[in-house]
């Protein structure tokens, strides 16, 4: 499965601001971010994500997903925290 392919299924199922994905064969990573996580568990912000590709995890096009989940304001948190020095 192409990342761009679960990237167009998150931002149709979800209303997220932003989302990524990277990854080949069935492992990928996401980054989403949205209002909606802001008092979200980080169990419930992953179910929320694995919610609209389930279909995709039964048939192992994915089989390992790693999620992280932000509010606007975590993210710009976390991108400021991560840049290159």
């Amino acid at each position: 499965m192409d990342p761009k392919e679960i990237e167009a299924k998150l931002l149709a199922a979800l209303p997220l601001a932003e989302c990524y994905v990277k990854g080949e064969g069935n492992h990928f990573q996401v980054i989403a971010v949205a209002e909606m996580f802001n008092d979200m568990s980080r169990v419930k912000k992953q179910q929320t994500i694995y919610a609209p590709l389930m279909e995709e995890i039964a048939a192992n096009t994915i089989h390992a997903l790693s999620i992280k989940a932000f509010t606007p304001q975590q993210w710009q948190k976390e991108k400021i925290f991560n840049q290159p020095s």
